[in-house]
């Protein structure tokens, strides 16, 4: 089982999918977690010029191939050879990212980033995607304070630096997608704290995974 976990910043995707990562390990059952960029030494390498300030002169085109070359080597190296072995992959971010944030957020063709989405994973598409949807204010409020309480703000921080109407046409494209496709989009509230947005995310995954939970 492939379940990815997607949404704006601050929507609390990274808290949410390692809280799952926890409770399925402690069910025993066989799980990874892993991220887009940084799940592979590839990524790892990107994953500072692609969100730090230091990409700040990438074109949309070249920020999108940045992305994909990660994605295909990702996908490659970590993501499918856990997938055959039976693992759970959760991963925080995949390809609808790349779709809300360079299609909608920075006006390249849809279609074409589907396109070469769908060489990138060859294959390898998530069995569920969990969308995390708040307002854009109430995202960006969260990532900017995390950044600077962690002191991350140049080394993570150019897409929280965007102006919040970029931000509202990634939340858009996220219920785009959703709205085309509900069998695999699960959209989730995420307002409140993180043990109440786990009370709504744990269901959807325990329903997919059929794991009974004990009352």
């Amino acid at each position: 089982m492939f379940i990815t976990f997607e949404g704006i910043e601050g929507c609390g995707k990274s808290t949410q999918s390692r809280m799952v990562l926890d409770h399925l390990q402690q069910r025993g059952v066989s799980t990874l977690w892993t991220r887009q960029p940084g799940g592979c030494h590839l990524g790892v390498r990107l994953r500072s010029l692609l969100l730090g300030r230091e990409g700040e002169g990438l074109t949309p085109l070249s920020e999108l191939f940045l992305y994909l070359a990660d994605r295909a080597q990702h996908v490659a190296q970590v993501i499918r050879p856990a997938l055959a072995a039976g693992t759970v992959v959760l991963c925080d971010r995949f390809t609808d990212s790349t779709v809300a944030y360079q299609g909608y957020g920075r006006g390249l063709d849809v279609s074409l980033i589907h396109q070469l989405n769908t060489v990138a994973v060859d294959g390898c598409w998530p069995d569920l995607t969990l969308i995390l949807d708040l307002p854009v204010e109430t995202g960006l409020a969260r990532a900017r304070s995390r950044n600077a309480d962690q002191g991350q703000t140049e080394a993570e921080g150019r897409f929280e630096a965007e102006e919040a109407a970029f931000h509202q046409r990634i939340r858009d494209g996220y219920l785009a997608l959703a709205a085309e496709n509900p069998s695999r989009y699960i959209v989730i509230p995420a307002d409140g704290a993180p043990e109440e947005v786990f009370g709504r995310v744990w269901p959807t995954v325990c329903s997919r995974l059929e794991i009974i939970e004990q009352q």
